[in-house]
């Protein structure tokens, strides 16, 4: 809670999706310590409850980043654990078991950006910017963005935007890779609920081996990729849920895929 009595993160469950929502609008929806301790519980509650969840922020932005307010004053070992226990908790999303999705809008900064990062699929509406002032406030990101947004856009974007101050449109975000979509300004949370409700539709087993084992994949050699590909590919064809479903294909109870309609 913060000083109103306000929950600093709010949660819903729609069906089978989990609406997590930043909720310090005043502050722009700075990320503090007590703010990653309540995105732990959503998320660990969403894996609970949801076959997919969506996350998104009150107010006129998504995430301003760190509340630098709460950093200033910490001694230096606080420091390093407070930035490993954002690692351990944003890993619960990257790596979890079930898809987590993001609606961005207006500031997706600093740690909002890391926040972003370590969901699986961005949807940002036309008001988003994105940037990572670190550089400019004489510190560093803590949040994982050095892994997890430098792999999206390249280190060398990464470096652009915390050397100069640079921001980014969602425009030129999608093109460098950190966003999936970009829609009208107001329809991030619907677009991201959209895409959440197909995903939930899936095989958990799929979705699970889709957020868990391409990433590690992406990681390895290409002989030891192939080869756990084999091992996951078979392990999801082998449940009851798969063999339905691709019964139910072959016997064309099922749509086919189709191309989409022309823009």
């Amino acid at each position: 809670m913060d000083g109103s009595g306000e929950a600093l993160v709010s949660y819903q469950l729609q069906g089978e999706v989990a609406v997590i929502g930043l909720n310090r609008p005043g502050k722009r929806n700075a990320i503090s310590d007590r703010v990653v301790e309540a995105l732990r519980d959503a998320a660990e509650r969403a894996q609970r409850e949801a076959r997919a969840a969506v996350i998104y922020g009150e107010g006129d932005h998504f995430c301003a980043g760190l509340d630098l307010a709460e950093h200033k004053d910490k001694p230096l070992f606080e420091a390093i654990q407070g930035s490993r226990r954002w690692h351990t908790i944003f890993s619960t999303f990257e790596r979890g078991e079930i898809p987590f999705f993001t609606a961005l809008h207006g500031a997706v900064v600093g740690g909002g950006l890391e926040l972003a990062a370590a969901t699986h699929v961005r949807v940002a509406d036309e008001s988003a910017f994105f940037g990572l002032p670190e550089g400019q406030r004489g510190i560093f990101v803590g949040g994982g963005g050095s892994v997890r947004v430098a792999r999206l856009i390249g280190a060398a974007r990464m470096g652009d935007m915390m050397l100069t101050g640079r921001i980014v449109s969602p425009a030129q975000m999608e093109q460098w890779g950190g966003i999936s979509y970009v829609v009208p300004k107001g329809q991030a949370l619907a677009r991201a609920m959209e895409l959440a409700r197909a995903a939930a539709t899936n095989a958990p087993l799929s979705n699970y081996a889709i957020v868990n084992a391409l990433p590690r994949i992406a990681e390895m050699s290409v002989e030891d990729g192939l080869f756990t590909e084999s091992i996951v590919s078979a392990l999801t064809s082998e449940t009851p849920e798969a063999k339905e479903r691709l019964r139910d294909f072959l016997e064309k109870r099922t749509a086919r895929l189709k191309a989409p309609d022309a823009p």
